[in-house]
């Protein structure tokens, strides 16, 4: 990865080695202005081929292990039909061109890289495709249409003709881009919906890959930071000078909540900042305690009047009803805990500023960093490393703003790298949330009337509090205002509480909770009704045919009908990012409540499947992220301060905990949907379903550690 590498600088490379190197089509003219493209479905900003017919392809997203780095050059390489053997990838530069189209901005979040650019880069690849037909049609004097390009070439079959892209890429060059383009079908793909092997883990295996803490650049200071204990608190002052007595460190840099100690390593710096006693300020008002704030969600939720949805009136039927179903669940803050730690390199100098590092919103931080070193936005450039694990973490731009402020105060570039305790204390942590369900039902068990109750801090109103709308975050109720069920007559009520605790996007975000809640009061419904768990659900899905028919591929790959006497099967539905994911986790428990994880199934229809290997990848991975926070997490405060500080108190699985998985990908022709969060929501309502058959137990709160059941 050329970390230095910007748009005009990946065009212009090709001039630099003479006729040896032959770059993307219509260069003469784009160099000849002075300018890179602009057009986002100019190709030559997504891929150049060189003389030796290596076809490199940029890929517009972050690369967080999802594996877009090799998806992204899949769907060009499908339309250019070129030979995939030469594929190269490439991180594209921070720039407008490689916007997210849903979000119109540079960014890599909820489970939108395949979803924005499944069309848009396939459209990229085929119109490369149509120009080099037409080049070489014109060279042969033959018409297009009878021109088939194919593994790099194009061929002629009646005059027995061939040429490779690298000879035609002179005479494309010249030729106006077709306006409309025909993508191949379905039937004809060659790689899309293959299990491809991913093209960054050579680089990964082999440690030429750079991630942000990779990043060197000439004469810079490497810095750790510790942020006041108190979330929400600030500095009061510090006495810099035990800091500057440890050899090798250069300089201290307050911050108005944190101080930042730089030297020429990170050892140096880290040992600079222990030496120091800062003094912090406390925040304004009582000091915040974990029960207290779960009992104000928990009043919260019983009291509100805010209405995110209502179909019907409820509230009457629930009034009158003689059978009433109740529960109240509970979730803990959970931490992202990202393996490469925090870090951002920052080059602050007189004609402008450059930054590096592992992010989220590469089009963002830009506009975060510019007002708070006061440099013009135009005058920053972002450079995008590898992430070694984002899980939304990396949508923040705290770690960039303070390695900003220190590369300023320096007058040196700096990377800022925060130590773990540092990452578990300061995090912006999954909300902690509670919800109060209340159903009526008739004398045979069916639903009459649903009520449910919610209450967590808002997500959105930090960063994009425009999207919250009559007192209702969307993130907070997303899982439950847009169940799949067919629920006669429903209302969703939610109490806002927002705290001196950041909360932030975790993977799945609200459907993390919500689901564990919905699926787990559906699962209560169901036994109320003497229904199998299935059935039930199945009942209230009689107009998704969708949702039916994963469900019921789900119940056969698990063997959901298969009586294995101290076996119990738990089952749980998501729809989120565009797909329709199931779970089925089959357990059994000894008489001291440890769990044996014996299978856990999942099935997921994503619509289109660009690389199935990588879907399942991401399947098992959500399930095992899933594991640790069902069974282990949580985030608890005391006196206002994280209590959690490295993984000694928030423990990770081990392998010996990851159980056999059994993934199936249900294709359809419906829209392509995300799968990087998928398996993540529907697992922990599976389990608690199968323990509530195995014991007659029903967990409403995780961990499932604190209420009494550990891994086997």
């Amino acid at each position: 990865m050329q970390l230095s590498m910007n748009r005009r600088r990946f065009l212009q490379a090709g001039t630099l080695g003479g006729a040896a190197l032959v770059l993307g089509f219509k260069m003469p003219v784009v160099l000849a202005k002075g300018a890179a493209p602009t057009d986002p479905d100019d190709i030559n900003a997504w891929l150049k081929i060189t003389d030796d017919g290596i076809v490199t392809i940029m890929v517009p997203s972050a690369e967080l292990g999802q594996g877009v780095y090799t998806s992204a050059p899949m769907l060009i390489a499908e339309e250019l039909e070129c030979d995939w053997r030469k594929v190269r990838a490439q991180q594209s530069p921070t720039d407008p061109i490689y916007n997210n189209r849903m979000f119109n901005v540079q960014a890599t979040a909820s489970s939108t890289s395949a979803r924005w650019s499944f069309e848009p880069l396939r459209r990229i690849g085929a119109t490369a495709r149509q120009m080099l037909k037409q080049a070489a049609a014109n060279e042969w004097d033959v018409p297009v249409d009878e021109c088939t390009a194919k593994d790099g070439q194009i061929y002629h079959e009646a005059s027995n003709q061939s040429l490779p892209y690298e000879q035609l890429i002179a005479a494309a060059s010249k030729l106006p881009r077709p306006k409309d383009v025909q993508l191949k079908d379905k039937s004809e793909w060659t790689l899309l919906g293959k299990p491809i092997q991913r093209l960054d883990i050579p680089l990964k295996t082999s440690g030429t890959a750079t991630f942000g803490v990779d990043v060197k650049v000439p004469n810079m200071l490497i810095g750790t930071v510790a942020a006041c204990p108190m979330l929400g608190g600030t500095l009061k002052s510090v006495d810099e000078a035990p800091a500057l007595e440890v050899p090798g460190v250069k300089q201290v840099v307050a911050l108005d909540d944190a101080v930042i100690v730089l030297g020429d390593s990170y050892w140096t710096a880290k040992q600079g900042l222990a030496a120091l006693k800062p003094e912090w300020k406390a925040p304004e008002g009582e000091l915040l305690q974990t029960e207290d704030l779960m009992q104000t969600f928990r009043d919260a939720a019983r009291t509100t009047d805010t209405v995110a949805l209502k179909n019907g009136d409820p509230d009457i039927k629930l009034k009158d009803s003689k059978n009433i179903v109740k529960a109240q669940y509970e979730v803990p803050y959970l931490a992202h805990a990202t393996m490469e730690p925090m870090n951002a390199t920052v080059d602050v100098r007189a004609d402008g500023v450059e930054i590096w590092g592992p992010t989220q919103v590469a089009g963002e931080i830009a506009e975060w960093v510019a007002p708070v070193i006061d440099v013009p936005e135009e005058k920053i450039t972002v450079h995008s490393t590898f992430v070694g694990g984002g899980f939304g973490r990396r949508e923040e731009f705290d770690v960039f703003l303070q390695a900003a402020q220190a590369s300023k105060a320096a007058g040196r570039p700096v990377k800022l790298i925060w130590s773990r305790e540092e990452d578990f204390q300061h995090d912006f942590y999954r909300p902690a949330s509670v919800a109060f369900f209340e159903a009526a039902v008739d004398e045979q068990g069916e639903l009459e009337a649903l009520e449910t109750r919610l209450s967590c801090s808002s997500i959105y109103i930090r960063n994009f509090p425009s999207r919250v709308k009559d007192g209702v975050d969307p993130k907070s109720v997303e899982g439950v205002v847009d169940a799949p069920y067919a629920l006669p007559e429903f209302v969703v009520r939610y109490g806002m509480v927002n705290t001196h605790i950041p909360v932030g996007f975790w993977r799945g975000v609200g459907h993390t909770q919500n689901c564990f809640f919905f699926e787990s009061f559906i699962d209560e419904l169901a036994h109320a009704a003497k229904q199998d768990p299935l059935e039930y659900r199945l009942g209230l899905l009689k107009d998704k045919p969708r949702h039916t028919h994963l469900l019921r591929q789900l119940a056969q790959e698990a063997n959901w009908d298969q009586n294995t006497e101290g076996r119990f099967r738990g089952i749980a539905l998501s729809e989120a990012w565009g797909s329709i994911c199931g779970a089925v986790v089959e357990i059994s428990v000894d008489e001291d409540n440890k769990v044996h994880l014996h299978q856990v199934t999942c099935a997921v229809d994503s619509g289109y499947v660009i690389n199935p290997a990588t879907v399942k990848r991401q399947l098992e991975g959500g399930i095992v992220w899933a594991l640790s926070s069902t069974f282990k997490n949580e985030i608890t405060i005391t006196d206002g301060r994280i209590d959690q500080a490295n993984f000694n108190n928030y423990p990770m699985p081990h392998l010996a905990d990851t159980p056999p998985i059994k993934t199936i990908l249900i294709e359809s022709e419906e829209k392509i949907g995300g799968v990087g969060e998928s398996s993540v929501p529907p697992f922990a309502p599976a389990l608690a379903n199968a323990i509530f058959l195995a014991t007659g137990d029903r967990i409403r709160s995780m961990p499932f550690d604190k209420e009494g059941y550990s891994l086997a």
